[in-house]
């Protein structure tokens, strides 16, 4: 038996729609899964939470313990990816403490606010990475390990820091790969 599910397992995990050469791991946790589109060329590795609204493109790699939040929506397009440990949170609880912080409170009693997360084409999460909601990796972005994304990157600019702060520029040389 493989670590990842068969075709036939794959149709009954009630995923809204997959493309071909689709992997996902045995170990993945799947929540909500008639909201979660997945294109095609797509592995994810094990011990990766998937949960809410997720559109994930074509040609992506979701590496281990990776976790999408996607109460409001998280959008991956093609060539992208996630590095080990890298964490997107569409939606987020307000530690003032002003609220009771959880899913196991009344929301009367939290105050939950979030927005979309972009993470456009080419564009990579470093290890340990976390996004927050209504943010965004523009075309060619990426985000070095262990940054925090609170806003809109530039397009093929590395981001790294807490908060990610831009570094310099990025080779469009992978774009090369694409005439050939």
């Amino acid at each position: 038996m493989t670590s990842f599910y068969t075709q036939e397992e794959l149709s009954g995990l009630g995923i809204k729609s997959y493309g071909k050469d689709v992997l996902i791991s045995r170990k993945c946790s799947i929540y909500s899964p008639g909201d979660i589109t997945i294109g095609n060329n797509v592995r994810i590795d094990d011990f990766c939470i998937l949960s809410g609204k997720i559109a994930i493109g074509s040609n992506i790699h979701i590496s281990a313990y990776s976790a999408l939040y996607g109460s409001h929506g998280i959008i991956l397009e093609d060539y992208t990816g996630m590095s080990p440990r890298s964490t997107i949170f569409s939606a987020m609880d307000d530690f003032s403490g002003d609220y009771l912080i959880g899913p196991i409170h009344s929301p009367e009693m939290t105050h939950v606010t979030g927005g979309e997360v972009h993470v456009c084409r080419y564009s990579q999460l470093g290890a340990g990475s976390i996004m927050f909601p209504s943010s965004q990796l523009s075309e060619g972005a990426v985000l070095g390990a262990m940054s925090l994304m609170k806003g809109i990157s530039d397009s093929w600019s590395i981001y790294a820091g807490i908060p990610a702060r831009k570094i310099k520029e990025r080779s469009r040389r992978l774009l090369d790969l694409f005439q050939s």
